[in-house]
């Protein structure tokens, strides 16, 4: 089916499991917790993407795409560290959307590189279009991050001294 071997059906299946519960957990908390349902989910499906991935070679041998597995991995481990800094909650906050926009770069080069079948939108990964398409899902996710970090401040602003602030 539209040129993937059953490892790529396999990781395409689990890397929408992982983008459904990363944005659904963005929609329905404001960010991706992996103490979470949805965050425990989206997490262990990220890693499952990521390994998959380097299995996968349609484009030659270790590439961009792999080496971006290697970059989300590294992401969620640095996001499970647990640092007691005054900032680390928003670093760890910024980390698990940034990982679901890292979903966003290959996702949208092998799906808009198939489809549509015969007419796909973009030639390859080096397609000016994919690249801008890239940069403004970025920038999407840029605002989101920076909406994540405001209200953060503003409701952690509002927690009396002393006092934990629910889901920090």
């Amino acid at each position: 089916m539209l040129g993937l071997t059953p490892l790529g059906l396999a990781h395409t299946a689990i890397s929408l499991v992982a983008l459904f519960c990363g944005y659904l957990s963005l929609m329905r908390h404001g960010a991706i917790d992996p103490a979470a349902r949805l965050g425990r989910v989206y997490l262990w499906t990220t890693v499952l993407t990521c390994l998959t991935g380097f299995g996968i070679f349609q484009r030659g041998g270790f590439n961009e795409a792999h080496a971006l597995g290697v970059v989300t991995l590294l992401a969620i481990g640095v996001a499970l560290l647990p640092l007691r800094a005054r900032a680390w909650p928003y670093v760890q906050t910024v980390l698990w959307t940034l990982t679901l926009f890292f979903h966003m770069i290959p996702g949208l080069t092998e799906t808009f590189t198939r489809l549509p079948a015969g007419a796909p939108l973009f030639t390859g990964p080096d397609d000016a279009k994919l690249q801008a398409t890239v940069g403004a899902v970025f920038l999407l996710f840029a605002a989101v991050m920076a909406a994540q970090v405001w209200h953060m401040r503003r409701r952690l602003r509002h927690v009396p001294p002393g006092v934990a602030a629910a889901g920090s």
